[in-house]
């Protein structure tokens, strides 16, 4: 057994944290998407209306922000606490500012590389804690808030 399992819910004996996991994340993502767009849509006249020549630009700039600050301060974006979700690092915290900043930097990795995210979407529908690539590498994982421990 590595350190990590020592702190992080074993998906065997408490298969609770997990449950639904995937599908929370996507019903997040959808949340998240549609108001970091809402977010582009009321910083645009700010702009200048220039912003809707580089609007993809622009939603990637605002959803990495969103992503970190949200995370930092709460270990969940504003979807994932919609769909009752929130990360652990590989200790069982709640993810700092750095951790937010590395798991947000490796999502945009993800999503801009599409095996990736092909890759990052197999492991959390057949990995046992639901984890996507990033996931993996930093040794985070999303859980059901409603089960913490």
């Amino acid at each position: 057994m590595s350190f990590r399992d020592f702190t992080l819910p074993d998906p065997d004996m408490q298969p609770e944290f997990y449950s639904e996991v995937p599908t929370k994340r996507l019903i997040a993502w959808v949340v998240d998407m549609i108001l970091i767009a809402l977010a582009c849509v009321v910083i645009l006249p700010f702009t200048a209306f220039t912003g809707i020549f580089f609007f993809p630009f622009l939603m990637l700039v605002i959803g990495f922000i969103y992503r970190v600050v949200t995370l930092a301060t709460g270990s969940a974006t504003w979807g994932m606490r919609f769909a009752s979700i929130e990360f652990r690092d590989r200790t069982g915290s709640r993810f700092d500012l750095g951790t937010a900043f590395l798991h947000t930097l490796g999502y945009h990795v993800s999503l801009s590389v599409f095996p990736l995210q092909i890759l990052s979407i197999i492991l959390m529908l057949t990995s046992s804690r639901a984890q996507g690539l990033t996931d993996h590498v930093i040794g985070s994982v999303a859980i059901n808030k409603a089960a913490r421990y």
